[in-house]
């Protein structure tokens, strides 16, 4: 299943990148450069989101690795928040950051199993976002 959503995300990345490259001359090198790097730091997000999806599967054998997934979408939502003013890509980030500090929320009041639902959600609009 990973490998699929793989592929789906990576096709519409190339998509966006075709795109992007098709109006590059008119945006800009600079916004083609930053749009490049949203759809790539959305792709790392999808990855990371189905790690947290496989950590919460698996928590009673590695509960570390929940915080370990939780902590690589964080990273990667700086890398996006650093690259873009994006108003549309701004308000995903912050919904997905939500919905990551909810999961860790729940995680340290003792939920073994949280929902990942919100995050994967917000992960997927933030690639809609970005490829849009």
């Amino acid at each position: 299943m990973a490998a699929r959503h793989r592929r789906r995300t990576t096709a519409a990345a190339l998509a966006a990148v075709a795109a992007l490259t098709a109006v590059g001359a008119s945006a800009g090198c600079d916004a083609v450069n930053k749009a490049i790097d949203c759809v790539q730091t959305a792709d790392a997000i999808a990855d990371s989101v189905t790690d947290l999806q496989q950590a919460v599967e698996n928590a009673a054998n590695d509960p570390t690795q929940t915080g370990a997934s939780l902590d690589s979408i964080e990273k990667n939502l700086d890398k996006i928040g650093d690259t873009t003013d994006n108003v549309d890509v701004n308000k995903a980030v912050d919904d997905l950051r939500k919905a990551v500090t909810n999961v860790r929320e729940a995680v340290r009041n003792g939920d073994d199993t949280p929902d990942v639902g919100p995050v994967t959600n917000a992960a997927g609009e933030l690639t809609k976002v970005c490829t849009s």
